[in-house]
């Protein structure tokens, strides 16, 4: 654990290298990254390089948009700095970090741009790249996310994924499968262009379609007006007040254990194990959508999956060692499942739409957490619903047979409310060939233990006598397994089926953190990573494997 926990929590007061601003329907993120302010160590963050403070802002922007306002329509980001957008990630913090902190990252560097892709998808808010400048690396991939990409025509500006020349490691976090996936682009020009340090400009870069279009600099702000007037048609009227995002508050005992609200995690560093507990629904929850709203992000169903949230997170930067989860949930199951009914029934209302899709968001950050999970289903616990959806994201789950106690609960939620990275339920996920089945638990409402063994929603039932002792006897063995093999075996294994784009970013994310990262070539005493910026050529191992 880092000697000083990493807080991925911030407010707009709090902003040092983005700065945001909102007019009517068009809201305005501007990148100024300030170079003597890196999140860690010593590192100069030079032309609007960027670590993990600037995406950490950048994520609260985001979210701060979709819920505080909803009279925005499209997001325009540009850059603070003369003729440079952003060089990308910066690249003497990534050669002074641990391989962990690197991977955990990129992966949110990631899921922050899934985030607005989402927005766009889900809640119709269009974002605009306003290129003015050099924009390479990690840079371009954070335009690659947006809907529209214009670019300054000025001789010199260009667009950039130079890992593979300068670094010795692949375009990072989605960068290749959003140019050839998502843009479209030609696989014989993305090869070239992302073996060429200096990039693509001009009227070439709009041809191969990196970029959407090109205004000169005399031009360029009425070139990027003109963009967002284009996109504002495309864009969804949400309407409404917004409403604010309060911190959430937590007391932690300094030994590993967390409690929030409505959750609590209790982090077990000897046994290597996490318990993530979520409460249930307290008594008067919001019945009607106005209601709702002015709960704001007091609600338990925001609230809580806020807090779920920011577990998962604590755990990828603060808890490394703890490789086994242990969901757990505590509550009535009744409760539960009217708060799925009345989410489900106000579904077109913009803020119950914007919770459903945070918690579809908060599911897949779950989904893609290197940690194995097992659901513990125990007397007293309300998986239901939408937090079923944590027992079908475990890779184990666990059932204390008590009769008719536990109860396990089915919600319209659970047909397709909460898709994963690759499009699917988890039903579909855990019945790939068994659309009846998934049918049959889907007019379900209330199963008991027998009844949802029967189904197949449970891993393992087990009585009073056997409980304990097995549960006990999985733990130990999965916390005595190697972390890296398990890691490549869960990802494997929990998406099965058709990829998407989203799907296939984190699938090769995975595999080239873990093995390029690694790899002399990169980060060796004479890698490419760690002669960056110095006068000496790297040494490569030229064997390819």
């Amino acid at each position: 654990m880092a000697d000083t926990p990493i807080s991925l929590a911030s407010h707009p007061d709090a902003y040092v290298h983005w700065k945001f601003s909102v007019e009517g329907d068009v809201a305005r993120l501007v990148l100024d990254v300030q170079e003597d302010k890196p999140f860690l160590g010593d590192y100069p963050l030079k032309l609007n390089s960027y670590d993990l403070g600037v995406d950490i802002e950048l994520a609260d922007a985001v979210e701060r948009i979709r819920f505080e306002h909803p009279e925005v329509r499209v997001v325009v980001l540009s850059s603070g700095k003369e003729r440079v957008f952003s060089a990308g990630a910066n690249i003497r913090m990534l050669g002074q970090s641990t391989h962990e902190f690197k991977i955990n990252f990129c992966k949110f560097t990631n899921e922050t741009r899934l985030a607005m892709e989402d927005a766009s998808a889900g809640s119709g808010i269009k974002f605009v790249a306003a290129l003015g400048g050099i924009t390479a690396g990690g840079g371009y991939e954070l335009a690659l996310a947006c809907d529209d990409i214009v670019l300054v025509d000025d001789g010199n500006s260009a667009v950039s994924l130079p890992e593979v020349p300068l670094l010795g490691v692949l375009p990072g976090t989605g960068g290749l499968t959003r140019v050839v996936d998502k843009r479209g682009v030609r696989r014989d020009l993305a090869d070239i262009f992302c073996t060429l340090s200096e990039g693509v400009k001009g009227k070439r870069a709009v041809e191969w379609g990196l970029v959407d279009a090109l205004g000169p600099r005399s031009k360029f702000d009425a070139v990027v007006a003109e963009r967002v007037d284009a996109l504002r048609g495309t864009a969804s009227e949400r309407g409404g007040t917004g409403v604010i995002l309060e911190p959430l508050h937590y007391e932690d005992d300094g030994e590993g254990t967390r409690r929030y609200r409505f959750v609590t995690l209790a982090c077990h560093r000897e046994e290597r194990t996490a318990r993530l507990t979520v409460q249930g629904p307290p008594e008067g929850e919001p019945e009607t959508a106005e209601a709702f709203r002015e709960r704001g992000s007091g609600a338990w169903t925001f609230r809580a999956w806020r807090e779920i949230d920011a577990a998962l997170l604590h755990l990828r930067f603060n808890e490394p060692e703890c490789g086994l989860v242990l969901l757990a949930t505590q509550g009535d199951l009744d409760r539960v499942l009217a708060v799925d009914r009345f989410l489900a029934g106000n579904r077109d209302d913009w803020f119950v739409k914007e919770v459903l899709l945070f918690q579809a968001r908060t599911l897949r950050r779950l989904d893609l957490t290197s940690r194995s999970t097992f659901a513990l289903i125990e007397p007293g616990s309300c998986f239901g619903g939408g937090l079923l959806e944590l027992a079908l994201a475990a890779d184990r789950s666990y059932l204390l047979d008590k009769g008719d106690d536990p109860r396990i609960g089915v919600s319209a939620l659970n047909a397709g409310t909460f898709p994963m990275s690759h499009g699917h339920t988890r039903l579909q996920v855990r019945f790939p060939v068994d659309e009846g089945r998934i049918g049959r638990i889907l007019e379900s409402t209330v199963l008991d233990p027998g009844e949802a063994d029967d189904l197949g929603l449970v891993t393992v039932v087990l009585d009073d006598i056997d409980y304990v002792d097995e549960v006990r006897v999985a733990i130990e063995e999965r916390a005595s397994l190697s972390p890296d093999a398990l890691t490549g075996m869960e990802a494997s294994l929990r998406f099965p089926g058709v990829e998407t784009c989203d799907s296939k970013i984190f699938g090769r994310l995975s595999a080239w953190q873990n093995w390029i990262f690694f790899r002399p070539n990169a980060v060796g005493e004479k890698g490419a990573l760690k002669l960056y910026g110095r006068p000496e050529r790297p040494e490569f191992d030229w064997k390819r494997t």
